[in-house]
């Protein structure tokens, strides 16, 4: 999965790496997204998760792209411009309500020589749950898409997401669609991460001072000084794609010290206290993301989850790959 700009790791450099260890066939969430992997990819299966919308048939054409259909007008436009000449997946809802025909209408396709003018070789569903291990959702689906897979014999089949991975061998088919997992996430929540992290995030210190008690920092004064504090100012902001719902609650590392961020979180500042980072000093850095703060753990102390915290960071970043 390189969708949301390889999961805000940066398509440019994260597709090529992927196809260079041997990765064959990709998801992207928009067409403009297969556009832009195209150009990466120029031998790679492209699948476009949110299909075919009207009158787009030509791009996906001139970019030998794969759209992902998931009902009867999608079915029958592409299978008029493809006459079977042009692959494309056939998208079920098991359970999600999203995307996709229901169960009933896509077993009712069975056999129907549609499909095949429309160059169906891939059948895929997603996962409600996949990490909650004991939901009885993934029972229901992993049935439903065992008889999703019986109607159609001979395409493969792709139900897993990288918390699907982690599940037991009846949601794992032919292609698994790892993602979050990629990129470092958690995929079970709630238990120890399998994967390496593969973000570190840090901003450099603008500026230091000392508070005195009484005194508020930041918009709004949301925060008021109990005692004698020392402040940094970093070169970062909710503009960056750090959540503005960290503030007061989130924390950064200056020399491996955890510093709390103080006050509302501006679009392009975070005042943090680093009272007890004798390390801190202009010029220097602070980690955001990296060592024991994992996305994971940033999403949470915002209220959200790491996959918002990944795919939201920005473009002004300087970014640099190890590897």
């Amino acid at each position: 999965m390189v969708k949301a700009d390889a999961y805000g790791c940066g398509l440019a450099r994260v597709a090529p790496a992927l196809w260079r260890v041997g990765c064959r066939t990709f998801f992207v969430a928009h067409l403009a997204e297969g556009i832009a992997a195209r150009a990466l990819l120029p031998e790679a299966a492209i699948y476009v998760l949110n299909g075919l919308a009207p009158g787009t048939g030509a791009a996906y054409r001139a970019h030998a792209l794969r759209p992902v259909l998931g009902d009867g007008e999608e079915i029958a436009e592409w299978a008029a411009l493809s006459r079977g000449a042009l692959p494309a997946a056939l998208h079920v809802d098991t359970g999600m309500n999203r995307l996709g025909l229901p169960v009933p209408e896509a077993l009712a396709l069975s056999g129907d020589p549609l499909l095949a003018e429309a160059g169906i070789d891939l059948v895929m569903s997603h996962l409600v749950s996949a990490e909650q291990p004991e939901a009885a959702v993934n029972d229901r689906q992993a049935a439903a898409f065992a008889a999703i897979r019986a109607a159609f014999p001979g395409l493969r089949a792709s139900l897993a997401n990288s918390s699907g991975g982690c599940l037991d061998a009846r949601v794992r088919h032919d292609l698994l669609r790892p993602g979050y997992a990629l990129y470092g996430g958690n995929p079970h929540p709630g238990r120890p991460n399998p994967m390496r992290p593969v973000v570190r995030l840090e901003a450099t210190i603008l500026q230091l001072r000392e508070v005195e008690a009484g005194e508020s920092c930041g918009y709004n004064a949301r925060w008021t000084a109990p005692g004698r504090r020392r402040l940094a100012t970093l070169s970062l902001g909710y503009a960056d794609g750090y959540p503005r719902a960290a503030s007061n609650a989130g924390r950064a590392l200056v020399g491996g010290v955890p510093c709390p961020i103080l006050g509302l979180i501006s679009m392009d500042l975070i005042i943090l206290d680093v009272t007890q980072a004798p390390e801190a000093r202009r010029g220097g850095t602070a980690t955001l993301i990296g060592h024991d703060l994992d996305i994971d753990k940033v999403g949470e102390a915002a209220g959200t989850i790491g996959y918002e915290i990944l795919t939201g960071l920005g473009s002004r970043y300087v970014r640099v790959y190890v590897g």
